[in-house]
């Protein structure tokens, strides 16, 4: 069977795109690049790609990553500016014996040498966020963001995970979170699944939670419990130590095609492939903390989609 789950509502169109892919018989690689790089070239969605918005000093730079479940290899660029792609980029680098990982100047050196598109990923609408944001006393960065972040399976059993994120708006020169992180943004293995997380970096990064999750699966718990235990574990450890556990969302999926959500904020959304394209769901906790998915309508959607 195939499969593909992804963060946030604004990778629907993605989802579609990825699904076509795989009943054609594409790989899991190219589906999960037209899902992450659906959203990183549409302007509307504010955290990822054009559009994404600036740091401190007024620039966009963007992190991303992709992992093969097959064979674990890897790449990733962090702090990369003025690239259309950054998980094409990624991608471009997991087949390297060394140098899987490279940042701000080298990256962009590197992918304009292998051809890659330069643009300038600063929009006339974030410029204006950026003005208005530095008129604010006093200065701080903004902590909402939502990565993109997905999982596919494809007919032949490989999986794979990528990210796409600008980060925090406002957020230091050169700052980093957990997107491009193996094992804190994302994870996968093809014997056992896929996990990838969104929220609050600096915090995600603290637990490896996408590692963890896979590694619950991997001693067999499901998907959905692995992803429930992964988040509760995690910020009960934070807890112990008086740290409040800000933003942690997270997305699963099992080698079956089962998939699972969790997280610690309201209305949290992830889009899965089904028979007919796409699905969006809210998540939401019963008393007992317990998932419980709930499709979106037009109306939730338009609603979410303005307040991009």
């Amino acid at each position: 069977m195939t499969r593909c789950i992804a963060t946030w509502l604004m990778a629907e169109n993605g989802i579609k795109k990825a699904k076509d892919l795989l009943d054609e018989g594409k790989d899991s690689a190219k589906a999960l690049l037209a899902i992450i790089q659906d959203v990183e070239s549409d302007e509307r969605f504010v955290s990822v790609g054009r559009g994404g918005l600036p740091n401190r000093e007024g620039k966009v730079q963007l992190d991303g990553a992709f992992m093969d479940g097959d064979d674990l290899k890897f790449g990733a660029v962090m702090a990369i500016e003025d690239i259309a792609s950054p998980i094409e980029v990624a991608y471009s680098l997991k087949d390297r014996d060394a140098n899987n990982i490279l940042v701000a100047k080298g990256a962009k050196s590197y992918a304009l040498k292998k051809g890659f598109k330069e643009v300038d990923n600063l929009t006339k609408k974030a410029k204006e966020r950026y003005l208005k944001k530095c008129q604010e006393d006093p200065l701080k960065a903004y902590d909402g963001h939502d990565t993109i972040g997905a999982i596919v399976i494809d007919e032949d059993g490989h999986m794979v995970a990528g990210t796409s994120t600008s980060g925090l708006f406002y957020k230091d020169d050169g700052r980093v979170g957990d997107s491009p992180l193996i094992g804190s943004g994302l994870y996968v293995d093809s014997e056992v699944g896929g996990a990838t997380a969104t929220g609050m970096g600096e915090d995600i990064a603290k637990g490896c939670v996408s590692f963890k999750i896979v590694d619950l699966m991997r001693n067999g718990k499901s998907v959905k419990e692995a992803t429930k235990i992964a988040v509760l574990d995690f910020i009960a450890r934070l807890k112990r130590s008086d740290i409040e556990a800000r933003d942690i969302s997270v997305v699963a999926l099992a080698k079956d095609g089962t998939f699972a959500a969790y997280s610690n904020i309201p209305n949290f959304t992830f889009c899965i492939d089904d028979e007919k394209g796409a699905k969006v769901y809210r998540l939401e906790l019963d008393q007992n903390g317990d998932q419980v998915y709930i499709e979106v309508d037009d109306a939730f959607k338009s609603d979410w989609l303005s307040k991009e």
